[in-house]
Order: structure tokens, then sequence, then C-alpha cells
């Protein structure tokens, strides 16, 4: 109890306040754990609406799903904002290989990458050349690569223990490999998952092409198949048979961000921001990626609600829409914060799925992230601890990029990048306590902030 009375003068919090917020923290873990509403919203939404990809039915009725959802919570005010989104498609998609010496065609499962060219429908083949990474194609001469498939053999490395410095280091063979083969000459491009998974899952994302290549189609494989794929490449030549529909349609798609808020009581102009994505790929349910920010982030505004909170600073929770191929809903927000005046103080996301919350990243100047560290005694109780990585969340950017405070709910991250993307990404994978303890931990938070500010 001393320390954390210390921890309360050094934040520059008032020292009689210490004990009232330990309780207030406790009800709201009580509350949440014993009578929280996200596990069930979670199921609604992955169950009853489904997969979301930006500009489809699915995510039109994930849009009112929500706002009737803040409604129940009981928000103050709940509100749709326009936004006008991408609009593509997947289709239909197939790829057989064959090896040199055989006559059968292996069929080999793959999700083609968010934003990419298909084939037309029509059949493509081509023989692959495997390249480890960037550097191995690069030295390949032209004439080697010219209409071939290019497969981007890049391991996600395992020896890195957070996954997601994992991820950003095999991100971008998703992202801008197309293109990087494409300048080669290439007709397509196989990459192996950006996936910690041993299992044959292929996982989506987005790619994008650069202005001065061809768009050249791209899949995804698992990581079974691409250990395969290389054994093959490695022994003799090898034919890709590549079938893909999907495309980017030319008319954008008007949708929404949806938006809850509880107004403060003493500067009701200034903001706390916590949200999620509302839009997943269109395979799987989206129920880590990101259903479960979105259902937590609703939890934050029922909790308050239920337990007669009333915040100083107004709360307000954002489902964004088209994170996954566009940001299209951030960008709207903060365009429309700008254009309002909005001022505000602080903004978190959740979208590192379900799992167990380990801390908070921070993305801000240090006498405020310092603050927030001050904290840590208090959520250590509840399984927090690590305040030490940087970062925010994708859809908060555009406003932290405008100078506002920003942070993400940091889950555990070691099972996040075997489902993210993927078919297997189901309501069924998300555990309830774990779900419901991020939210606890998002709640608190929030409350913390909204009493006090960020000095």
């Amino acid at each position: 109890m001393r320390k954390i009375f210390s921890i309360i003068l050094l934040a520059g919090l008032p020292a009689t306040c210490m004990a009232q917020d330990s309780l207030i923290m406790r009800k709201i873990s009580d509350e949440i754990m014993l009578h929280g509403k996200c596990y069930d919203d979670l199921r609604v939404l992955c169950k009853e609406v489904g997969h979301r990809l930006s500009g489809s039915p699915q995510a039109a009725k994930a849009v009112e799903w929500g706002l009737e959802a803040m409604q129940e919570a009981g928000a103050d005010r709940a509100w749709l904002q326009p936004v006008n989104v991408p609009h593509w498609i997947r289709g239909k998609e197939q790829l057989k290989i064959e090896f040199e010496g055989s006559s059968d065609k292996v069929e080999i499962p793959i999700l083609s990458l968010g934003n990419s060219q298909g084939t037309d429908g029509k059949l493509l083949a081509a023989g692959i050349v495997m390249a480890n990474n960037f550097e191995e194609l690069e030295k390949m001469p032209d004439e080697a690569v010219k209409d071939k498939v290019v497969f981007f053999n890049y391991r996600f490395r395992q020896d890195l223990l957070h996954t997601f410095h994992g991820y950003v280091d095999a991100g971008p063979y998703r992202w801008r490999g197309p293109s990087v083969a494409s300048a080669k000459g290439a007709s397509a491009v196989i990459i192996r998952s950006v996936s910690t998974g041993i299992d044959d899952f292929p996982h989506t994302g987005s790619m994008h092409y650069a202005d001065d290549v061809a768009k050249i189609p791209a899949v995804a494989i698992g990581n079974s198949s691409a250990d395969m794929l290389e054994q093959k490449c490695k022994t003799g030549n090898v034919t890709a048979y590549l079938t893909s529909e999907c495309r980017m349609l030319k008319d954008s798609v008007r949708s929404y961000n949806v938006i809850g808020e509880i107004e403060g009581s003493v500067y009701p102009n200034k903001v706390v921001l916590v949200g999620g994505h509302l839009d997943s790929w269109d395979a799987g349910d989206g129920a880590h990626d990101d259903g479960a920010g979105c259902v937590q982030s609703i939890e934050v505004i029922r909790a308050f609600k239920k337990l007669g909170i009333k915040p100083r600073y107004t709360v307000r929770a954002v489902l964004f829409m088209n994170e996954e191929n566009g940001l299209r809903g951030g960008y709207a927000y903060d365009d429309s914060a700008t254009a309002r005046g909005e001022e505000h103080i602080f903004a978190i996301e959740s979208d590192a799925g379900g799992f167990s919350p380990r801390g908070f990243s921070l993305a801000m100047e240090d006498d405020k992230a310092r603050q927030i560290r001050y904290y840590r005694e208090l959520f250590k109780p509840y399984g927090l601890y690590d305040f030490e990585q940087k970062g925010g969340g994708a859809d908060i950017s555009p406003l932290h990029r405008h100078g506002v405070p920003a942070a993400g709910l940091r889950p555990d991250p070691q099972r996040y990048f075997d489902l993210h993307h993927t078919a297997n990404d189901v309501f069924e994978q998300v555990n309830h306590r774990e779900l419901k303890l991020g939210a606890v931990a998002m709640t608190q938070l929030i409350y913390l902030i909204s009493n006090y500010g960020l000095k």
C-alpha cells in the first residue's frame, strides 16, 4: 500500500484518491468478470454477422449491430460517421503445383493477398523461382524471373520473442513483395504466410502495388505447404497453375464508423478515446482481429454506466471501419475531429487479439508516458506489467500524428500470429476470461485518465 501511495504522489494525483481509485478498479474488475457482456457480444458479432470485409453486406450488417450494441451499453449518445471504403472482392481461387518428373498436380490451400489483382479467372501456368529474401531475388538476372512465379520463402523469425517484432520483420514480403517481383518481370507471387503457426492455414493481409509496376496476382500459402514447396524447388523444376478472381472494384462503398460516448462531467469537450476496428478479412470470423477490440471498447461504456462512474472527460468508444485494407475509418475520424475542433487528450486501441493482457504500449511524450507507468503497481494484481513497448494502433495513428497521446492494449502475443488473417480466427479460439481481462484493463486505464487526464 505504501508503494502505491508513493506511485500516486509521483503521478501528481491527490493522495486522498488512492484508496478510492483502488476500490473502483476492483469494482470494474468484478463487474466485467462477473457480469461482462463482451464475450456474448463477440459471439453475436462472429456467428450472426460473420466476417466483415469492407464494402461487403456483412460489414454493413456489422455497422447496424455496432450501433445497437452501443445504445444497449448505455452510451449517452451513439451515432454513425460516414466513411467511403474501397471494395475488394476475393471470388474463387485455386493453386495447383506440378513437380518435375510427375504428371500429377497437387492442390495447395491459398488466400489471395488483400487488394491484389487476380488472373481474371483465367489459368496462369508458369514455372516457380524461389527467393528466400529480397536480396536473393535482386541478384537473379531479370531473364531468370521474367514470366515466372516468384515464391518468397521468408520465414517468420521464431527467435524474436515478441511476435509483433517478427511481424514487422516479415511483413514487407506481403506488403511490397508483389511490386518487387513485378519490377523484375514476374507474372505472379506466392509468399510464405506471415505466420508463427506450424500448420497449413494461409494468411491473407493487405498489400500495395507501386505505381510503376504491373499488378500481378499475389497469394499466400501456409507454412506446411511452404516447407514442401521449398524442398521441391531445391530438387527440381516446379510449375504453378493459378486461377483467381480477386479484384478491386472501381467504385467505393459508403460505410460508417460506429461511435458511442459518455459525456464528461467537467470537460465535456475534451475526449478520451478507446477503440477497435469493426472490419475484418473474409476468412474466419475476425474474432481476435478485431472483434475482440470492438467488444472490449463497448464494454468500457457498459461498465462505466453500470457502476455509475461519471468521467470528468468525455469517454468515447469508436468502432473503426476499413483498418485492414485502407485505414479510411481512422482518417475519416481524424478529419472530422480536426474540422470540429475536438480536443483528444488520449487515445487507446485494442487490436492485438483477445488474449490475456500483459500491459500497454505507449506513444507519447516522456512525461505523459511516465505518468501512465506510475500506474503500473495498480495494474500488477490484474496481470499487467509491461509498459515499455512503444506504439499505439493503426486506426488512431492519424490522431497521433496530430499530437494526440496514443496507446495500445498489449495482450500476450505468442499465439496471435497463428490465427491472424486466417480461416482459423474464429469465435471458438477466444477464451472468455482472457477477453474479459482485456476489457478490465482497458476500462481501468480509461477510468484513471478520464478522471485525472494526462499532465
